[in-house]
């Protein structure tokens, strides 16, 4: 995981997307939302096994800090072939962070509670890349 204080680099334009500035909300939303469900199930159960959803909010963690590297390559990207790829590779980010959000939505945890908060804010950032793509 990287530290809190990671600052990205970004040059002034990127700063400037909409798109851009959604992805940064997501990467400190899935952080605060995967610190609080791992604080509840980092335990083990009295049989040894640990939580399987504990992967999950790490993999939210891990999917959302890939958006903003991967706008920042299509948007640098002159070549549409690569640039699609980047586009691609954006789409599959957000789905599978939909997903896990689904799959902690079945954990024991009051972190699920703000599991609609980063859904509603996957939303928004589909249809802020809808508007982009269509600017590159």
């Amino acid at each position: 995981m990287l530290p809190k204080d990671m600052s990205y680099n970004m040059t002034s334009h990127l700063s400037e997307l909409p798109i851009y500035q959604k992805a940064m909300d997501i990467i400190v939303l899935s952080r605060s939302i995967s610190s609080y469900i791992n604080q509840d199930l980092s335990y083990l159960h009295p049989d040894g096994r640990e939580d399987e959803h504990i992967y999950f909010s790490g993999d939210i963690i891990q999917q959302s800090e890939s958006l903003a590297p991967e706008i920042e390559k299509a948007q640098a990207e002159r070549c549409s072939e690569k640039k699609n790829m980047h586009l691609a590779s954006l789409e599959r980010l957000t789905q599978r962070l939909h997903l896990n959000c689904n799959r902690l939505e079945h954990c024991n945890s009051n972190g699920r509670d703000y599991l609609p908060v980063l859904r509603n804010e996957l939303r928004k950032f589909r249809k802020l890349k809808r508007h982009w793509m269509l600017t590159l």
